[in-house]
C-alpha cells in the first residue's frame, strides 16, 4: 500500500529510534518531526493533542496520529508487505514473529523502563530494588535471545536451527530486529550490555553495519554503537 509521506514526531536514541529506522530501511516517503525533551515538549498541549501519553513516537498516518513503537513497526509492515519485514500470513515463521514482538513490548521494554526511572517512577527508597529486578529481566532476555541466534532449541519458540542466526526470526530482517537492537543499544552501559553475550555481539554488528543503521544515527545525531574498542 503507497500513500501520501508519513509524519514522525521522534527525539534521538528513544523508542522512536526502531520506526524511524524502518522508515529509512523500507524507503518510505515521511517526514520528521523532533520533539525536544529537553525543553519537555512533549507535554506541550499542541503534542498531546497528537500523543496524549506524551511520549514518542507518534506517526501520523493518513492524517491520524498513532503512537506506540511496537504497533507502528508491526502496522508498517502490514501496509508495506512488498518491503518484507514481517513474515507472510501463511508462513511457518509467523507465530515466532508475533511472539517476539510481544514479548520485546511486554517483557523488556516495560524493564528497561524500571532500570531507567526507577526512582522518578516509584519511592526513591526502592528504586535500588526494582532496578536488580529490571536487570535480571533483561539479562534474561539476552541469554533467550542469545540462544535463539545461536541455534539452541527451548522455550519461547528458540530456533530449531543448527548455523548462528543473523536475524531472529527466519533468514531475513524483520521488525523484530529493529526493536531488538534499539533495546541493546539502550543496554550499552549497564554492567553487562547486550554485547557482551557470544552470539549477541555478531549480532549486532551486523545490523548496525547496515546503511539503514548508519543513516538513522546520522540524522538523530547518535553517535556509534558498538564502539569497536569495546570488542
Amino acid at each position: 500500500m503507497e500513500s501520501k509521506p508519513y509524519t514522525l514526531y521522534y527525539s534521538p536514541g528513544t523508542a522512536s529510534l526502531c520506526v524511524h529506522w524502518m522508515l529509512i530501511d523500507a524507503d518510505l516517503p515521511f517526514n520528521a518531526i523532533p520533539v525536544d525533551f529537553t525543553t519537555g515538549a512533549q507535554h506541550a498541549d499542541t503534542y498531546r493533542r497528537l500523543n496524549p501519553t506524551g511520549r514518542v513516537p507518534t506517526l501520523i498516518i493518513d492524517g491520524e496520529a498513532r503512537g506506540e513503537s511496537t504497533a507502528l513497526l508491526m502496522l508498517l509492515a502490514e501496509r508495506h508487505p512488498d518491503r518484507g519485514l514481517m513474515p507472510a500470513m501463511d508462513a511457518s515463521t509467523r507465530p515466532l514473529w508475533l511472539q517476539t514482538m510481544i514479548y520485546l513490548a511486554n517483557t523488556v521494554l516495560p524493564a528497561m523502563r524500571d532500570w531507567f526511572y526507577a526512582d522518578q517512577d516509584g519511592p526513591a527508597a526502592g528504586a535500588a530494588a526494582v532496578r536488580d529486578l529490571a536487570r535480571r529481566r533483561i539479562e534474561g532476555a539476552w541469554d533467550l535471545l542469545d540462544a535463539r541466534l545461536a541455534g539452541s532449541a527451548g522455550s519461547h519458540g528458540a530456533s530449531l536451527t543448527t548455523a548462528a542466526a543473523k536475524y531472529l526470526v527466519g533468514d531475513t530482517l524483520t521488525t523484530a530486529d529493529f526493536m531488538a537492537v534499539m533495546l541493546m543499544r539502550w543496554a550499552r552501559d549497564m554492567p553487562r550490555p547486550a554485547t557482551s553475550w557470544p552470539h549477541l555481539a555478531p549480532y549486532v554488528d551486523h545490523l548496525t553495519a547496515l546503511p539503514s543503521f548508519q543513516e538513522v544515527c546520522r540524522r538523530e545525531g547518535l553517535v556509534h554503537w558498538p564502539p569497536s574498542k569495546d570488542r
